[in-house]
């Protein structure tokens, strides 16, 4: 596409957009596989076309091949039983939904959130992307027009605001925003591909699966006229601001009084602004807790999410975990009927701190008017509670292993699960491609000697480089406070049961209902993930699958340096050249990438992370976010026995592991690996 054709398309879709009522544009659609990205060009990872999944089971295409041909296999490959094929179709399906489908959550960013009102908004983004003349960035830039003032911090008029949006060439908009225009009125959604896929800088191709390292989803929410609505995930309780004037009914039938709205939206706005690019808090605990955005490379990487949350039901986790993006995690209103257990607010304040300054006024709290009983007047789908496309699980309102808040991701027409699992699918096809910008096979080889020799594969062993295992904080020492993220949700646990596929959502009256087995996750990592035996809970042991693609590194995404942050002196050793260029205060919040190497070598050496994790503290924002890079206390350094080049190997190694570890030298590497 001409870039300059860009500047007939949109007006030609807005004039649509207003003149055809009930009509609905959106864009953009599914990129071609072909040419487009790097995913064709790279070994897929199994499981492949014929297997299935039962609720966490796989079973390989052989052995179905086998089952199939008796009534017993049958039964047990049956959608009654819960069984998954794995077909083209389905993964096609899971590739379409992670760039289109938002399942409804443009509702509450546009018309709750506002997030087309401020600075950010569809004409400077419009305009930005007509800047670029067709070519791609991983880095959106819009101009600001005037001063704002925005979480006590004031923007002057011609700042360049650095959104992290990733723009593919002679596209019409950032991947992973959906543009819906119905009538008169533009929606904007998020989908999967907004976080999880990026734009090669190089190349201009579409990652698949990878980090979108840079995206600043912090600043981008600040910006928004009722970013108090996600207040959920920042720590600020509405119960302990001013009372402003706008009055509710609570639980108890009283009027009471709403926080005053200009405070509440700075307090919130002062949290989204301390976020570093890259991070997002998806945990929905009251506690601003924002981590890393992790990859989407997720085959054999199981238990999912940080602390391993996501551990059971269909594809080992992996469909709870992408049902929960958008059943709990981007729609706050679906914790609503827990919020007095989970938060200490009543229900009715919950829901009316979210309301009262929506941006649509159809969605805005009347005076003096219940919560809960106005949204259930303009909630688009009625049926399920909150914004996003949902059905309720059978312990709802409580919630289990599998449902974290008793709800789960479903498409009206589609079978019961289809919506994740064809998601799951497509993503363990995933695989990053090979790192070009390595040449010395030989230390790479000698890295993974290294690898060995350090202990690094006590942990991050297996064909995928992870044990499965979840830590307890206290052992791996790194920031403490994520950790503690879902030991609230055991007091909703109830034990875990689902529909099967073969109901079809909406669900009928009385569908059946089946188990979901636990047995596929330890159950001592199942007992830390939520503090049962661990009261500071823990986290999970990464996969080491792109590392060359995911920088920076650890849970909160601390450990940071630019390639001009360190130097090599005469003797070999590493140390700090420019202390303006490491942690995050060097890098993303200057608007520059991690090197990779640098980054892992913060990692790896206790001198260099003593002083960058001083860099993290130091800055107030990450302060406040708790991210300073600390702990994973494993060293490949001298004090641990090991030489300056002997460092080099390993982290050469480390970039080295894509999703075909073909390097790894024999016999030395057998054991573990």
């Amino acid at each position: 596409m001409k870039w300059f054709s860009l500047i007939f398309i949109l007006p030609i879709v807005a004039v649509i957009g207003f003149l055809v009522s009930g009509v609905e544009v959106v864009l953009p659609a599914t990129p071609p596989s072909e040419a487009m990205t790097y995913t064709p060009m790279t070994q897929p990872a199994p499981p492949g076309i014929g297997s299935y999944d039962v609720l966490g089971h796989p079973v390989s295409k052989e052995e179905a091949d086998r089952l199939l041909q008796t009534e017993a296999g049958r039964d047990y490959l049956s959608p009654e039983n819960g069984a998954i094929e794995i077909t083209e179709q389905l993964i096609d399906l899971g590739r379409d939904n992670f760039y289109t489908e938002t399942f409804g959550n443009e509702v509450i960013f546009t018309d709750v959130v506002g997030i087309l009102d401020g600075p950010i908004n569809i004409a400077s983004m419009t305009k930005a992307i007509l800047a670029l003349k067709g070519q791609p960035t991983t880095n959106l830039q819009i101009p600001l027009k005037e001063d704002i003032t925005v979480g006590g911090q004031t923007f002057q008029a011609g700042t360049m605001l650095n959104t992290g949006l990733d723009v593919p060439k002679g596209s019409v908009l950032p991947l992973g925003l959906s543009n819906h225009l119905s009538g008169a009125k533009v929606r904007v959604g998020v989908t999967c591909a907004l976080c999880h896929a990026a734009i090669d800088g190089k190349t201009g191709a579409i990652l698949e699966g990878a980090t979108n390292n840079d995206l600043d989803a912090g600043l981008l929410l600040a910006m928004a006229s009722n970013t108090a609505a996600l207040y959920r995930q920042t720590g600020v309780n509405p119960l302990e601001l001013p009372k402003g004037s706008h009055t509710y009914l609570n639980s108890q039938g009283e009027l009471a009084k709403l926080p005053d709205s200009e405070s509440f939206e700075e307090a919130v706005d002062q949290v989204f602004l301390s976020w570093a690019p890259g991070n997002f808090d998806s945990s929905g605990d009251q506690i601003d807790n924002p981590s890393q955005i992790p990859p989407s490379y997720t085959h054999d990487a199981w238990p999912y999410s940080w602390s391993g949350g996501s551990s059971i039901g269909w594809f080992h986790g992996l469909s709870s975990l992408n049902s929960r993006v958008f059943a709990f995690n981007a729609d706050p209103t679906t914790t609503a009927e827990n919020s007095e257990k989970l938060y200490g607010i009543d229900k009715e304040t919950f829901l009316g701190a979210i309301f009262q300054n929506s941006s649509n006024s159809k969605f805005r709290l009347p005076e003096g008017a219940k919560p809960s009983e106005f949204f259930a007047r303009v909630d688009p789908n009625p049926d399920s509670p909150g914004f996003d496309q949902t059905i309720k699980m059978p312990e709802y309102p409580n919630a289990s292993l599998f449902a974290a808040n008793g709800l789960m991701l479903a498409t009206p027409g589609l079978p019961v699960g289809t919506a994740a699992n064809a998601m799951s699918a497509w993503q363990n096809t995933l695989a990053p491609p090979p790192n070009e910008f390595l040449s010395d096979s030989e230390a790479v080889q000698r890295g993974a000697v290294i690898f060995n020799q350090a202990g690094c594969v006590d942990c991050h062993s297996g064909r995928y480089f992870t044990n499965h295992e979840v830590i307890p904080q206290r052992e791996v020492g790194t920031q403490p406070e994520r950790a503690k993220a879902s030991l609230g949700l055991k007091k909703l646990f109830q034990d875990p049961t689902t529909y099967p596929p073969s109901v079809q959502v909406p669900l009928p009256e009385n569908p059946p209902v089946i188990p979901v087995p636990t047995d596929i996750t330890p159950q001592r990592s199942i007992d830390v993930t939520f503090g049962i035996t661990e009261p500071k809970g823990g986290y999970k042991v990464q996969h080491l699958i792109g590392l060359y693609l995911t920088a920076p590194y650890l849970h909160d995404g601390g450990v940071a340096a630019a390639a001009d942050g360190l130097r090599q002196d005469a003797d070999g050793k590493f140390a700090i050249a420019n202390p303006d260029r490491i942690g995050l205060p060097g890098t993303l919040l200057q608007g520059i990438n991690p090197d990779p190497e640098a980054s892992l070598r913060m990692l790896v050496d206790r001198r260099l992370r003593e002083a960058m994790i001083a860099a993290n503290r130091a800055n107030p924002s990450l302060k406040r976010a708790n991210i300073d890079g600390r702990g994973h206390d494993y060293w490949v350094d001298e004090e641990a026995g090991f030489t300056p080049g002997s460092q080099t190997d390993l982290i050469q190694f480390l970039l080295s592991i894509d999703d075909d570890p073909e390097v790894l030298p024999e016999p030395k590497l057998a054991q573990g690996l």
